[in-house]
């Protein structure tokens, strides 16, 4: 997920979307995601079912 000022969280849906990284850009949300081996999952994520997992 991004926000308007561009900070990129990644979130873990087998965690209870719990967020596991933030990041200040999307970049490096992305060389986070390649580099511990991360699949892309289809579909959207509904911001209401991040936020309970907070």
């Amino acid at each position: 997920m991004g926000d308007r000022r561009g900070v990129c969280r990644v979130c873990d849906p087998v965690e209870n979307y719990k967020v596991v990284l933030t990041s200040q850009n999307y970049e490096e949300a992305q060389l986070w995601l390649l580099e511990d081996e991360f699949e892309p999952i289809n579909g959207r994520l509904s911001l209401a079912k991040v936020l309970e997992g907070l």
